[in-house]
């Protein structure tokens, strides 16, 4: 009995003393396993969330820990995951970056969700979601960034919103919401950027929104709203996007018409109120879109209107944000004087960790959308060299970050292309329904002389050709230090992968298209080497089968036109190494250095041979084999023997003395270009051959 008594004693003992971790660990594995069934309801994507494991042992993806082995970041965009958001994600109390963007998640946002007073950082936008946004939002005092866009959002925006007083980003575009915008958030003082396009908003915008010091960009397009814009927006300049919306007007905005006079609220129209105050039980008569001026005290307000209807509801709800203030400031100050996260023996407070944590998240995730509108990698800003013009020139081209990670859901693994030393190719598809590639290079990659860079951007733009991969624009990512580069999605792959029946696709070219190939490659080299309007005469420096694209008309377009223009010299070197292996590169490379329309000619030279051989292996031609018309020693055996031998001894020919070991013996482009154009002319189709 004393045995029993003994272990029950030392049970005790280990259960009351025992580490705080581990029983923080044990609690917070369970509410992960139980947030993995909400996520992933048919248990395929979150396959390492373990119950076996330890969350914070690296083992979860997605999951990042602190010191403490306290669950701080959830980081899961991207993943396709398709089931719904579950309150029991609230029992992570030192959350502070929840990021579910860019999945198929349906449901709800639950208001549980509002008691992680950590969280800084809250990112559902591009899922699925529905019914209205929770009041109790409005609590999470520490909230920074909230991306609730492209869901399927209904209601309005909650007054409640107005207190949060560090959010510096709201994100509600692309959703179904509706109501008048609420006066309150003209509280946020440290509100950078706020867009509300793409609803169905209606009313005024609230004149106190204009007053929001920080406030660099707002966008309320596509909406029903109505009234005079005011005029303190004039400030934000062409970042104040306010087109479709036919009944607001204003002095001074471009494509607004005066107002004949200040347009009042519909009374027979609905709109949000405040909340109920002593002595105007029901809140009717203080719409929050109403024309506030901050300098009342007390009783005493001036007056923009001679109604004292007015007035008194100017009175009452400035004695009501009066003591809505004291009240947060005094919350706020205790707050920040009561917590800190972790022991303050170590110093180590809550905001150093979040940093720590986000510089995790940066290296794996997607980047910080706030971040993006302050401090960073931005070559086209005015003191990066990037004047009123060139910003100008890339008007039609620029893509902003977020529709970067939209189209690519998220860099997701799933719309990877492939990758490289220096970049990443990824898939996606525009809004306008088509299909682009995206390839993303590291600004450690690129010219370290951003002068130099916006330059070969420039170029990029100046570029267009039929047989070139068509530029359709770029990005540059401040947080992430990438560019993106945005170029049209080409079908049918490499000229590479019909070489050798690589990969065992089975492509295989007939003899029609393998000359429609090299005249098109010939015709874009052309283009380059020319100079047309702004466009310089360029020199490729890097063509090879890799660099051939295959169209769907099994037309070739060349890629990667002008990129060197971009990269840093070490990148360059090392691109050259790899097509010096494969046989692109001329001889005299070797001992000048140097690149010349020769060169281009020389690796032009190669693609010929790999594509009348269908070798990717590169072997040398000579006239002899040529002469005595050998062709089973260099044609394809694939064609058993359709082609047109008089072509095929036409473009052996070229292809010696493309890549004769002397540059000057070299024919020009232009040359190869007229050679080859007489030679269709006067060919005979394989297809009326028996």
């Amino acid at each position: 009995m004393s045995v029993v008594f003994n272990s029950l004693l030392i049970s005790i003992f280990f259960l009351v003393f025992s580490s705080p971790s581990a029983i923080s660990e044990s609690t917070e594995l369970s509410t992960l396993m139980a947030i993995k069934t909400s996520l992933d309801p048919h248990n395929t994507l979150l396959t390492s969330w373990n119950p076996s494991s330890n969350p914070c042992g690296g083992y979860f993806e997605g999951v990042a820990c602190n010191e403490q082995g306290k669950v701080v970041n959830i980081s899961l965009q991207g993943m396709g995951l398709s089931g719904y958001i579950p309150a029991a994600i609230a029992d992570l109390k030192s959350l502070t970056g929840l990021y579910l963007h860019f999945n198929a998640l349906v449901g709800e946002i639950p208001k549980e969700i509002a008691s992680l007073n950590e969280l800084t950082d809250l990112y559902l936008n591009v899922n699925q979601l529905s019914g209205v946004i929770p009041f109790e939002i409005g609590n999470m005092e520490n909230l920074q960034v909230l991306q609730l866009c492209y869901n399927k959002l209904t209601g309005g925006i909650p007054s409640q919103v107005g207190n949060m007083k560090v959010l510096n980003v709201l994100a509600l575009q692309y959703n179904q919401l509706t109501g008048a915008i609420p006066a309150s958030l003209g509280n946020l003082t440290a509100l950078t950027r706020l867009d509300l396009s793409n609803n169905k908003f209606f009313g005024p915008i609230p004149v106190i929104l204009a007053d929001a010091p920080a406030l660099e960009v707002l966008n309320v397009q596509n909406n029903s709203l109505t009234g005079n814009v005011p005029p303190g927006l004039k400030r934000l300049k062409e970042k104040f996007l306010y087109l479709n919306n036919p009944n607001l007007c204003g002095v001074g905005f471009q494509d607004l018409d005066p107002c004949s006079k200040l347009k009042s609220l519909n009374p027979s129209r609905p709109e949000p109120f405040l909340p109920q105050l002593p002595g105007n039980p029901s809140g009717r008569d203080i719409p929050e879109s109403a024309n506030l001026r901050p300098n009342c005290n007390g009783s005493n307000c001036s007056r923009q209107s001679k109604s004292s209807r007015v007035g008194v509801a100017l009175g009452v709800i400035g004695v009501f944000a009066a003591f809505s203030a004291i009240g947060l400031a005094t919350f706020s100050w205790y707050r920040r004087n009561e917590h800190t996260f972790g022991s303050t023996s170590n110093g180590i407070s809550r905001r150093i960790i979040t940093s720590q944590v986000r510089e995790v998240y940066r290296r794996n995730a997607s980047p910080l959308i706030n971040l993006e509108y302050s401090n960073g990698w931005d070559p086209l800003a005015k003191d990066h060299g990037g004047s009123a013009s060139s910003r100008e020139i890339f008007k039609s081209f620029m893509f902003n970050l977020e529709d970067v990670e939209r189209v690519t859901q998220c860099f997701s693994k799933s719309n990877l292309l492939g990758r490289n030393n220096f970049s990443t190719l990824y898939k996606g598809k525009l809004r306008d329904g088509s299909v682009v590639a995206i390839k993303c290079i590291g600004k450690t990659s690129c010219k370290s002389d951003e002068a130099e860079f916006l330059k070969g951007l420039k170029i990029l733009i100046s570029m267009n050709h039929e047989n070139l991969v068509k530029f359709r624009g770029l990005c540059c990512s401040k947080d992430r230090g990438e560019c993106y580069l945005i170029y049209d999605f080409v079908a049918n792959g490499t000229l590479m992968q019909y070489l050798d029946d690589n990969n065992g696709s089975g492509k295989f070219l007939d003899w029609s298209n393998r000359v429609s190939i090299i005249c098109g490659i010939a015709r874009g080299l052309g283009y380059l080497h020319r100079k047309i309007g702004k466009k310089p005469a360029l020199i490729h420096q890097n063509i090879s089968a890799d660099k051939v694209l295959i169209d769907e008309n099994y037309n070739p377009l060349l890629s990667d036109s002008g990129l060197h223009k971009l990269l840093a010299d070490d990148i360059i070197f090392s691109m050259l190494k790899v097509s010096a292996a494969l046989g692109y590169l001329p001889p005299e490379y070797t001992t000048t250095g140097r690149f010349t329309e020769k060169s281009d000619i020389y690796a032009f030279g190669m693609i010929v041979l790999q594509i009348i051989s269908g070798k990717s292996s590169i072997m040398k031609l000579n006239y002899n084999t040529i002469e005595s018309r050998r062709f089973e020693e260099f044609i394809d055996s694939k064609l058993e023997g359709r082609f047109l031998e008089s072509e095929a001894a036409k473009l052996g020919k070229l292809a010696v003395i493309c890549t004769h070991e002397y540059p000057e013996l070299r024919p020009t482009i232009d040359v190869v270009v007229q050679e080859l154009e007489e030679m269709v002319k006067f060919g005979i189709s394989v297809e009326s051959m028996p």
